[in-house]
């Protein structure tokens, strides 16, 4: 019932591992140049959606300006033109880049053992709700349900994954994916802004995978002395930036609560919407966890001088470039999560802290050396090249500097007094066992 998870062969697998970078969240520390303040940055590069930029052209005339936050919330989710609601391929080899649950199922198998710890601690309530929001193609709750149907029956029993999704294009290929788990009742769909709301509120886990990262941020950039913020405006057929007074007080107030100080001429992204996301999933928690997975830093390390022009980035055919305003509508924006943001705001709003740490120290702490190695000990059962295919498909979630490292695992807990998860202990402690082997 699953989609193909790896490249097709060991050359693919290997030109895949070696261009990692395309997997977002790679880079930090782009080496192209961004534009200077007032300058005119061409955007005809590669293909582009002229009704899209049309649009955006429309409300600037209309406006003179707009923050760059409403630029790029409209070139990815315009409702018709935007990137993530218009058909085509954007994850995995055929896509502009790959996620966890692309390079291998064990991401959610061992996933799926820390939603069966978080189900133990709540006192095995039924219905455990496990909550996505953003799921992509659907891949990662396929996994999760697999694994769970085969090696925790008890646990399968009680679960319920809702997938909150904003975009029709995905929420069509979940529900070609999914099917077989919709049909006996484990899947259903919940629209993301009736879940934020709180109307309804569930018991077990909000689980997110790559989500916050592309969300809408304005740029700002420290400028004689004073905290600016980045427009984006017509420019004789192209798009320009130029510094105007901050759209809302409250850029100011993310850098004084959540952020860390800017030297002269530094920029960099802020994303309230993050604040706001977490507003919403605390509402829509009764009683249970909150699992972030994302690429990013705590603000000190995020907002470094070292990282004068910031983090944005943007993906097309797994190849970056720091150029937003090109292939309007065909390319993904992202930008590095301010994990100390979200924890701060999350202390305010209820979600107390259960760890905080790199990927790779989160999977192996719940078994993934030990399912390599289990996997490694029954090598007989594959031909010699699906074997390398598998192994280094596993192996590229320890890859010290790439997606292991890079990606930061946040979780948080409401309504308990404590919470002592596995998946933040310490990773080279003997591991207790879960079951069979994952692979």
């Amino acid at each position: 019932m699953k989609e193909s998870k790896e490249p097709a062969g060991p050359s693919e697998l290997y030109t895949f591992l070696l261009k990692f970078a395309t997997h977002r969240g790679a880079f930090p520390h782009s080496s192209g140049e961004r534009a200077e303040s007032c300058a005119i940055i061409a955007h005809m590069a590669g293909p582009e959606k002229t009704e899209l930029a049309e649009v955006i052209r429309g409300l600037i005339r209309s406006r003179g300006r707009i923050p760059f936050a409403e630029f790029m919330d409209l070139v990815l989710y315009h409702p018709q033109l935007g990137y993530y609601n218009s058909p085509g391929e954007k994850i995995g080899p055929h896509g502009d880049f790959y996620t966890s649950p692309n390079v291998h199922p064990i991401f959610g198998h061992l996933i799926a053992r820390q939603l069966h710890q978080m189900w133990e601690i709540l006192g095995h309530p039924s219905p455990f709700n496990i909550v996505e929001m953003g799921a992509g193609k659907g891949l990662l709750c396929a996994d999760i349900l697999d694994y769970c149907r085969e090696h925790l029956p008890g646990f399968y029993d009680d679960v319920r994954y809702l997938l909150a999704e904003k975009s029709a294009v995905f929420e069509e290929k979940q529900r070609a994916l999914l099917a077989p788990f919709s049909a006996r009742g484990k899947v259903e769909w919940v629209s993301p802004g009736v879940l934020l709301s709180g109307e309804k509120t569930i018991t077990g886990c909000l689980l997110s995978n790559e989500l916050i990262d592309s969300f809408p941020v304005h740029l700002v950039q420290q400028e004689g002395g004073k905290l600016r913020e980045i427009y984006v405006v017509d420019a004789d057929h192209s798009f320009a930036e130029i510094l105007g007074p901050l759209s809302t007080l409250e850029l100011e107030a993310y850098l004084r609560d959540y952020g860390a100080p800017f030297q002269e001429g530094q920029r960099g992204e802020i994303n309230l919407r993050a604040l706001e996301w977490i507003e919403g999933v605390s509402r829509s928690l009764h009683r249970g966890f909150v699992l972030t997975v994302d690429y990013g830093y705590e603000a000190e390390e995020l907002y470094h001088p070292a990282r004068r022009q910031g983090t944005l980035l943007c993906y097309f055919r797994h190849t970056t470039s720091p150029n937003p305003y090109q292939r309007l509508g065909y390319q993904d924006i992202t930008a590095h999560v301010n994990f100390s943001a979200l924890m701060r705001k999350g202390e305010t709003e209820g979600l107390h802290g259960a760890g905080f740490t790199e990927q790779y120290k989160f999977l192996t702490a719940l078994g993934l050396l030990q399912d390599l190695e289990k996997f490694e000990a029954g090598s007989e059962r594959y031909s010699a090249a699906e074997f390398l295919k598998k192994k280094l498909a596993m192996r590229n979630f320890l890859i010290p500097g790439g997606m292991g490292s890079l990606f930061k695992v946040l979780a948080q807990f409401k309504g308990l007094e404590e919470a002592k998860l596995i998946g933040f202990q310490d990773p080279f402690r003997p591991a207790p066992v879960f079951g069979q082997n994952s692979t």
